[in-house]
């Protein structure tokens, strides 16, 4: 039997995507409390965040957003991650307020941001050890988030993944069109 690598390609990205979801889960956690949330975003939802990407440009005037829209097309599948938010009672003040019930409801806990931060690195990481082609995009993760795509997640980041001879999501050039 012959396999040939462009055949079986497609595959091996969705199984290294799941591993990367499976290292964000087990990366450490403030107080050992799971807030995040992870998924695999593929076809035409890829095309939905796309989509979404083009709307948030036409409403902020932000180029960059129609450039990552045409970018994440190149991706074949994008994983996401987000937080739950949930105070976690440490009066840390990292989020600058002195305590977390000094805290307003509409700002973040930053450990919840530094755990998202953590989960992002490790899937990062997994996806390096595996030779993928990836990169971390607020604006997907943005995209995503307001289409919902992780219930009421908040901070939202996405990280498009290929295996291509070259890494479509470093080099990119400037959207000077809408």
């Amino acid at each position: 039997m012959i396999e040939n690598e462009r055949e079986t390609r497609h595959e091996h990205v969705l199984q290294a995507v799941r591993q990367m979801m499976t290292a964000a889960r087990t990366a450490p956690k403030g107080k050992g409390i799971d807030i995040i949330e992870v998924a695999m975003v593929t076809d035409e939802d890829i095309k939905r965040l796309s989509e979404e990407l083009i709307i948030m440009s036409g409403e902020t005037g932000l180029k960059f957003f129609l450039r990552d829209a045409d970018n994440i097309l190149q991706a074949e599948a994008i994983m996401i991650a987000g937080t739950r938010q949930q105070v976690q009672g440490l009066n840390c003040a990292h989020c600058g307020y002195p305590t977390c019930v000094e805290k307003p409801d509409a700002v973040p806990c930053a450990i919840n941001s530094v755990d998202l931060g953590i989960a992002i690195g490790s899937a990062c990481a997994t996806a390096s050890d595996l030779r993928l082609d990836t990169r971390v995009m607020f604006s997907a993760g943005l995209a995503a988030q307001r289409l919902g795509m992780l219930g009421d997640c908040k901070c939202v980041m996405a990280i498009p993944v290929s295996a291509s001879s070259k890494n479509p999501f470093f080099d990119r050039k400037p959207k000077t069109e809408g």
